[in-house]
This record gives structure tokens, sequence and C-alpha cells, in this order.
């Protein structure tokens, strides 16, 4: 499978299908392997693109700390594009992926055919909830670096992923998983794109964030997958695919 190096760091992606191009982004401590399920469902029609964050799956594991950043994974983003030679695509992702999914429209709504964001949050307006999501995304970080892989986490997405060590994680933790400010939350009035906002019934943690974004949104979609958690995709695939698949066939041309 290609690779594409930025800045002197290799990224991991693949390309498989044809038709309007779909980037999807997997969640933090996952990898593109937790897509299987939705490539083999949709490249008979449509161009699905898959790649892993830097520190995560087969990318690079950059030693720097500076290296990993949410302006790193959105730029990233775009590269993985630009080695596809995809101007415009439908960008999605669940939790991480899909928070990056939002920062990726605010830095290049151009490039930007419509959303995907499963599982995910749109960030916090407060700042003492922003800084108790990064103590908890330093712990992870701390975690992972006293025990090893071992400390990944148990979500279905992140059982199914394989990772060469656990010091990208944590780097990943302290600089791709912490947020630093209100931009992308600020932002979702400002969407002028067709959105799909998707949720499994059982993600407790991301239900209020899934209404907020579904309201924020104008003309947004709402999908909830009932029996599902966190990983949605996987827990109900059936179901996902299902609703992904009217979303996207539904789109109206370009």
């Amino acid at each position: 499978m290609p690779n594409l190096e930025r800045e002197g760091v290799r990224i991991y992606y693949e390309d498989h299908g044809k038709g309007l191009p779909v980037l999807l982004s997997h969640g933090y401590g996952a990898t593109s392997q937790m897509w299987g399920g939705q490539l083999e469902a949709f490249q008979d029609r449509y161009r699905i693109i898959v790649w892993d964050m830097r520190g995560h799956g087969q990318s690079d594991y950059p030693q720097a700390q500076t290296a990993y950043s949410e302006a790193h994974t959105v730029a990233d983003m775009a590269a993985v594009l630009d080695a596809c030679r995809v101007e415009r695509a439908v960008i999605g992702g669940l939790s991480l992926g899909g928070y990056s999914s939002l920062a990726f429209y605010l830095r290049h709504p151009d490039m930007v055919r419509a959303l995907l964001l499963f599982d995910t949050g749109p960030g916090y307006k407060r700042d003492e909830a922003r800084e108790e999501w990064n103590i908890r995304a330093g712990q992870r970080a701390d975690k992972l670096e006293a025990e090893g892989l071992a400390a990944r986490g148990d979500s279905e997405e992140v059982r199914i992923s394989t990772h060469r060590s656990a010091d990208g994680l944590a780097k990943a933790a302290r600089g791709m998983l912490t947020q630093h400010d209100a931009r992308v939350i600020g932002s979702l009035e400002a969407i002028q794109v067709p959105t799909l906002v998707l949720v499994g019934a059982q993600d407790t943690r991301f239900l209020a964030a899934t209404d907020y974004m579904a309201n924020k949104i104008s003309g947004a979609r709402k999908a909830i997958i009932a029996d599902a958690g966190h990983a949605s995709n996987i827990h109900q695939p059936a179901a996902f695919n299902e609703a992904v698949g009217a979303f996207l066939d539904g789109l109206p041309a370009d």
C-alpha cells in the first residue's frame, strides 16, 4: 500500500474503489483497520480513502513532541488527498477523526464536499472543560509510557488496530488529542456543506455533543444507531452502512 512523506514523516494510506472520494479518519488509538466494514460495503460505488495518523499503525512515530498537533493532522489529511490527486472529497471520521474533520473544514472548506461526523464532539467552549479534557489526555499518555501498549484501551476500534509501540500514541495524546481553543466548536454555524452527524445509542459520552452539532450545523442530518456504542461502525455495521450510504447517495450533484 502507498505511503507519502511530509516534512520527513511517512504517512500510510489506502485508496480503494472509484467514484465520489470519501476520506475517513480513525479515532485516537485506532488505525485505518477500523474501516474494513466500510471498505467492503462502499468501494464498489465510492472511492474510499483511509489512512493512519502519525503515531499510529503503519505511519511514522516521530520522536519530537512538536511533530504531533491538530495542525499536523489537518495538514496530513490534505497531503493524503493531494497524493490521491483529489481536490474535493467527503471528509469524515470517528471520535478524534470526526473532530479532525471539523478542523479540516475550518482550514480547507473548499476541499470539503460533505462532512461525516461519527461518535464525536466539537470540542469545548469553556476553558475549564477543555482543561479537564487535556488533563485526561495527559494521564492517558502517562499510562501508555508506563505500561506500554497494554494501556491503549479496550474500545472495539482500538482492540482491532495494530501499533508498533506506545510511544507514538503517548505523544499523540499530548499533541493531537489535546485542545487549545474554541475555534472548532465556534465554527459549526458557518458550515455550509451537507453533514451527517451519527452516534451509537449507547455512546453516552457523545449523545449530547451529537445533538449540539446537529442543532448548530445548518441542515445537518442526525442518525442514531441502536445497540451500538462508541465504535458504531463495528458494533452495528449494517445499520451504520445503511445510514451513511443513504446520506452519500442523496448528496446533490457537485
